[in-house]
Parts: C-alpha cells; sequence; structure tokens
C-alpha cells in the first residue's frame, strides 16, 4: 500500500435541532466540494441562547481528506 497524505481543516456548523445535525450540516457541505473525506473529529460544542431559550446549537470540528497533489 502506498503512503497517503491527508489534509486537515476546521469547520463550524450550525443547526436549531441539534449537535447532531449540527456536525452534519458542516460534513455534508464540505462534501458538495471535497473528495474522499476520511474523518470528522468534534473539537467543540456549544449553543448560541436568546430570551433564555437555546437559539442554535453550534459544533467546531476537524475534517480530514485524502490530499492530492496537482497535475
Amino acid at each position: 500500500m502506498a503512503e497517503s497524505v491527508y489534509k486537515v481543516i476546521e469547520l463550524v456548523g450550525t443547526s436549531t435541532e441539534s449537535w447532531e445535525k449540527a456536525a452534519s450540516a458542516a460534513v455534508e457541505r464540505a462534501a458538495e466540494t471535497l473528495r474522499d473525506l476520511r474523518v470528522a473529529e468534534v473539537v467543540e460544542q456549544d449553543i448560541s441562547i436568546n430570551d433564555g431559550k437555546v437559539e442554535f446549537y453550534r459544533v467546531k470540528l476537524k475534517l480530514s481528506f485524502r490530499y492530492e497533489a496537482a497535475d
């Protein structure tokens, strides 16, 4: 097996419903423009509160994908 190199980027996803949906939103959006996604690691979770109620959930994650050299 040949060696592989992966790039890691940091993304923030949001959702009005849950942290899981916030993470999914970030990964699904990244998948629209990046190929060969590998692993997403949640590094931070928080919520925005407005008038004593949760306004939205926010997840910061690190996402890795295979790095391809330019031809």
